[in-house]
């Protein structure tokens, strides 16, 4: 190989894999020497110098200087690979220098592969890997899709260097935060704490350093813009941002909007600091949050245990309160004593109604079988005595017809003289003399 070629190799290298040319030459040199070393089966050292400017080879053995081209295909292909090796090795060292110091910072890479619950991730000149436990739950990729990520870790594993990304970390929100919001970039409003829990909601507290900038419209942006870039790249995960401030009452109050606080009483001990917040009973489930969510926060937050607790009522309410309990517990108690009886009672009615259904139906239809039967029995004689009855009543007009008929005819002389002769017989005696 002559001098320029090797010049030329050495800058190739250099460019595509970012490595120093000195390390290059080193490597070339100790390959070649490991080579000539198996060739000549030699104890003695052998020294190998490539000139820097020119890039020729100047190999010396026992004060005798060799020309490369004698070492033959085999020697050759020694020192392929342990050029490669070497050059290995130096790229790791590389990457690890430069991704060692970018721990916490944004980096953006494209799905190559999936491996168990992992996705790799490549970043042009390294893979990078996001572990199952580091990605947002919820979210799906498909391999060529890009991501944007925070670097967790990076480790050195023999010649290889994993790097560990994470989108699940506070530090990612943070990273998001200086991207978007330009006052955070420059430091005008500064991030103090982060609260998360991924996928689900994530807690901010924010404070600007220059009195005529608001902290909070900042982060928020005209019409919610730069807030909702940043929902939109955890996939619709809340955000709340809140003022930060020393006091811890102050934070507490802050960390657990939109509930309202009524009172805060701390207790501080040795290993003890609790807070114990009193809320209105209508704000209790908005203060404790979805399964606990929006208090778990606010203690990551302000750093305090925090226990949320209704007001205090007066004894008489109390006891007010505690007899419709009561009776409502008796009443659940009895419920199902009360619901046994009834389908006791019940269940022989039923039976009851259940055996003469079918008599009944068969009495129904007898009965107006056996009232006709008595009707057509019946019949002839009521027949007959109504005709009785009509009889002696036909009679009776008849012999009325006739007494006035009797009553209209003249007196003829016979029936005179003997009504007279009645009347002479009948009629007492008396002492007058008789007219005639």
């Amino acid at each position: 190989m002559q001098g320029k070629e090797m010049l030329r190799l050495v800058d190739t290298l250099h460019r595509n894999k970012e490595i120093d040319e000195e390390i290059i030459f080193q490597a070339i040199e100790s390959a070649l020497e490991s080579a000539a070393q198996k060739h000549f089966d030699s104890v003695e050292e052998i020294t190998v110098q490539i000139d820097r400017e020119t890039g020729d080879v100047a190999a010396v053995c026992d004060g005798e200087r060799i020309e490369p081209e004698t070492l033959g295909r085999i020697a050759a292909q020694t020192a392929k690979q342990i050029i490669i090796q070497k050059i290995r090795e130096a790229e790791s060292e590389t990457i690890y220098d430069e991704y060692i110091e970018q721990i916490g910072t944004l980096v953006t890479g494209m799905v190559q592969r999936f491996e168990g619950g992992s996705i790799i991730i490549n970043m042009a000149r390294t893979e990078a890997i996001l572990p199952r436990s580091e990605q947002i739950p919820g979210e799906h990729y498909q391999a060529g899709e890009r991501i944007r990520a925070s670097i967790l870790d990076v480790r050195k594993q023999s010649n290889l260097v994993k790097i560990f990304l994470s989108r699940a970390h506070p530090d990612f929100i943070r990273r998001l935060f200086d991207l978007e919001v330009p006052e955070v970039a420059e430091g005008i409003v500064q991030i103090r704490r982060i609260a998360r829990e991924p996928g689900l909601r994530t807690k901010v507290a924010v404070e600007s350093l220059d009195p005529r900038v608001d902290c909070i419209g900042a982060c928020v942006g005209v019409r919610g813009t730069r807030i909702k870039s940043i929902i939109d790249e955890v996939r619709g995960e809340k955000i709340d941002i809140i003022p930060w401030t020393e006091t811890p009452e102050s934070l507490i109050a802050n960390s657990l909007r939109p509930a309202e606080i009524l009172q805060i009483t701390f207790e501080e001990g040795e290993h003890i600091k609790r807070a114990i917040v009193t809320v209105p009973e209508d704000q209790l489930s908005l203060a404790i949050g979805w399964k606990g969510q929006n208090v778990r926060l606010a203690v990551k937050m302000s750093g305090w245990d925090i226990d949320i607790v209704p007001p205090e009522r007066p004894e008489g309410e109390e006891i007010e309160e505690a007899l419709p309990e009561q009776e409502e517990a008796v009443e659940e108690e009895a419920g199902p004593v009360a619901e046994e009886a009834t389908e006791e009672e019940a269940a022989p009615d039923e039976a009851a109604e259940a055996e003469p259904e079918p008599e009944s139906g068969q009495e129904t239809d007898e009965l107006p079988e056996q009232e006709e039967a008595v009707e057509e029995e019946a019949g002839p004689v009521a027949e007959e005595a109504t005709g009785e009855e009509a009889a002696p009543d036909e009679a009776a007009e008849a012999e009325l017809e006739q007494e006035p008929a009797e009553e209209a005819e003249p007196a003829g002389p016979e029936q005179v003289q003997e009504d007279g002769g009645e009347d002479e017989e009948d009629r007492p005696e008396t002492g007058e003399p008789d007219a005639s």
